[in-house]
């Protein structure tokens, strides 16, 4: 598993996610794709990448989708491990001597969320845990602020937890395109899979329990 000696990141807004999808000018998308046309959302779902997928960034990938419209859609990778950090190489501007050190030397496992905003983390986790900066969706929560961090250190944040770094992104009709052309399949957001402790066995779950929407 490769180790990261230290990472500082700044944590995404959720208020990106709250209405119609607009995705950032500064997101690169390729200027030529096959454009689809969009039939019906992927939110609340998980795509599953199939072997007609030749992008090897999102090999046997499995993505959970936060949005997705008209205007493009929105996920986060959920089984591909980076390694561990502290929690203390996480947090940037707050008062670290108001917290123990066993606190900041907590480490927790990361996980790469896609090649856009690697600078920012997402931290899904089960819904048995809410703060101010929580955000529900259907069959999980995001949090994106130090508390929940800090939580998860202290014994008393989410039973269940992923911290993310960076998100995936498609533009207008391009995710269309990609499952036009068999790229992924939809497989429906369960906490067995989401929390799988073998990140190998993600893929292989959620491919089982796949489907093609018609």
């Amino acid at each position: 598993m490769k180790k990261f000696l230290f990472i500082i990141l700044f944590f995404f807004s959720l208020n990106n996610f709250a209405q119609s999808i607009d995705l950032p000018k500064y997101y690169q998308f390729p200027e030529n794709y096959l454009k689809g046309k969009y039939h019906e959302t992927t939110k609340n779902f998980f795509i599953v990448a199939t072997e007609k997928l030749k992008d090897k960034r999102f090999k046997k990938t499995v993505i959970i989708m936060l949005d997705h419209d008209e205007q493009g859609a929105l996920g986060i990778v959920i089984n591909k491990p980076l390694g561990e950090v502290t929690i203390g190489s996480l947090i940037k501007g707050f008062d670290k001597q108001t917290l123990k050190k066993d606190l900041l030397n907590y480490k927790v496992p990361i996980y790469w969320g896609g090649p856009l905003d690697n600078n920012k983390i997402l931290i899904v986790h089960s819904n048995d845990y809410q703060n101010k900066k929580t955000k529900n969706y259907d069959k999980i929560s995001i949090s994106n602020n130090y508390k929940t961090l800090i939580d998860i250190a202290k014994k008393k944040g989410p039973s269940k937890s992923l911290v993310i770094i960076g998100i995936s992104a498609w533009t207008e009709g391009q995710l269309e395109g990609e499952i036009d052309k068999g790229h992924w399949n939809l497989s429906e957001i369960t906490q067995d899979i989401l929390f799988q402790e073998k990140n190998e066995k993600k893929h292989i779950m959620a491919t089982e329990s796949s489907f093609m929407r018609l």
